[in-house]
């Protein structure tokens, strides 16, 4: 069978493109050997979120007393809490079905790779083997946990994010080794579900990719929290001992130990890119990485790469647009490339954390002379309504141009306000613009337009 587009990999990256390649009319097959979906929503974005809101949901009821209710009696179920997280996940497992069933495209279950000659192989689950012929092929086949050589992922005492997701019994002691979005969303979770937490970094701060007031407020959260923080720390050796694990690490303050029943490694991904044929195709790979140019051609003609393969943002939303942009091109309707400044990170904690654009320490690097307006949650109407207070909105402004740099947000709902700015910076609007723009009282969503007035000394409620 020959085909306009093959994919191999139904990620978000993957299934997205498959889907937009069959809207433009190409005849179009996708391969996956385990679920559609992929990592993100079968083991990560999607699970990790019903977890966190069942989580959310406890913690209401051991505070119900704080908003004049009583709740009493309130336990975890956990494997009911685990149950709940994979049937959310099985079920936009299906949704992606049938997605591919109103498009029209072949899904082809299996392990895929490539040949010389635009061709796809592939491994059946019955062990047969196919080869097919496709004018173009994109390859998305994401990434994997990433593993200290002296901390393998064993599944019983060191998990990944997979058996982080599917633990049948919450850990008394946790250790979480990273301060990732991936860490910090587990160690929140497990916390607010009864674990002894201690989170693991080697940089020196939290979340060292995000803003350092952003870092300082999400350590202050999470010690409020009760979980232990290890900054600046590097972990030097583990042993499995009859009661779990021993981590031992070093820091400027010196040496020492970690108990815990299980630890999560949680120190980055490595992208699945061997044994899929790239070596032989004659595709280029750059630092653990394929090498595409900005629409995500390889260098060998007909082939594409897009998502956790290539060296771009290891996000969700990231593969998706890259999967568009790439079939856009491909069908030559000369979309523009992405903006890979515009990009918006969220973190799914309790406080929630969102950024975009460039912190204050990169503007300041980069030369710009800047306005920095900040507004916290403590003078927020609608955050004191719901109780949580922890947070703020920080903006930084170019002076010369009105440009806005960046933001960064810390708080309940700055995952979903961050896209005001992300839409803001895309229409290239100015700060005044935003500031002018009337937001809805009482909204969370009001401390985006104050903390713009506080960067031009005009805020009105602080």
């Amino acid at each position: 069978m020959k085909f306009d587009v093959i994919i191999i990999g139904s990620g978000p990256g993957g299934y997205v493109a498959a889907i937009r390649a069959a809207q433009l009319g190409f005849k179009t097959a996708l391969v996956e050997k385990e679920k559609l979906g992929g990592v993100c929503l079968n083991w990560g974005c999607i699970p990790t979120k019903a977890l966190l809101k069942s989580a959310e949901v406890y913690q209401y009821l051991l505070e119900a007393s704080a908003y004049g209710l009583k709740a009493e009696g309130a336990a975890v179920d956990f494997p009911a809490v685990i149950e709940r997280s994979r049937k959310v996940a099985d079920m936009m497992s299906k949704g992606v079905e049938f997605l591919m069933r109103k498009n029209k495209i072949q899904v082809i279950p299996g392990t895929g790779g490539v040949l010389p000659g635009k061709k796809v192989k592939i491994l059946h689950p019955d062990g047969l083997e196919s080869v097919l012929d496709a004018d173009h092929i994109i390859i998305a086949t994401g990434a994997r946990p990433r593993e200290l050589p002296f901390m393998p992922i064993d599944g019983e005492k060191v998990i990944g994010y997979r058996q982080a997701l599917t633990l049948q019994e919450i850990p008394r002691r946790l250790a979480v080794v990273g301060s990732g979005a991936i860490g910090m969303e587990m160690a929140w979770f497990y916390r607010a579900m009864g674990s002894e937490v201690t989170v693991i970094e080697y940089l020196p701060r939290l979340l060292p990719l995000e803003d350092e007031e952003v870092s300082k407020q999400m350590e202050r959260s999470f010690k409020k929290k009760k979980i232990k923080i290890l900054t600046g720390t590097a972990v030097t050796g583990m042993e499995i001992t009859d009661e779990g694990v021993r981590l031992t690490y070093e820091n400027k303050k010196g040496t020492g130990t970690v108990e815990a029943d299980k630890v999560l490694s949680a120190v980055g991904i490595r992208a699945n890119i061997e044994g899929i044929g790239l070596e032989e195709t004659g595709i280029e790979i750059k630092d653990g990485k394929i090498a595409v140019d900005t629409y995500y051609r390889t260098n060998v003609e007909g082939y594409y790469a897009i998502g956790d393969v290539i060296d771009t943002p290891a996000l969700a939303h990231v593969a998706s647009a890259e999967g568009i942009t790439c079939v856009e091109h491909i069908a030559g309707l000369n979309p523009p490339p992405i903006n890979y400044e515009n990009i918006p990170s969220n973190i799914y904690t309790s406080p929630e954390v969102a950024s975009v654009g460039l912190t204050e320490a990169q503007a300041k690097e980069q030369g710009y002379d800047i306005r920095v307006g900040k507004f916290p949650y403590t003078a927020s109407g609608k955050a004191k309504a719901a109780g949580k207070t922890d947070g703020f909105v920080k903006i930084i402004i170019d002076k010369k141009y009105d440009e806005i740099l960046g933001a960064h947000m810390v708080g309940a709902n700055v995952t979903e306000m961050i896209a005001e700015i992300v839409a803001a910076r895309q229409a290239e609007a100015t700060g005044r613009t935003l500031l002018k723009t009337v937001h809805p009282h009482p909204t969370m969503s009001e401390a985006v337009m104050e903390a713009v007035a506080d960067a031009y000394g005009e805020v009105i409620h602080l």
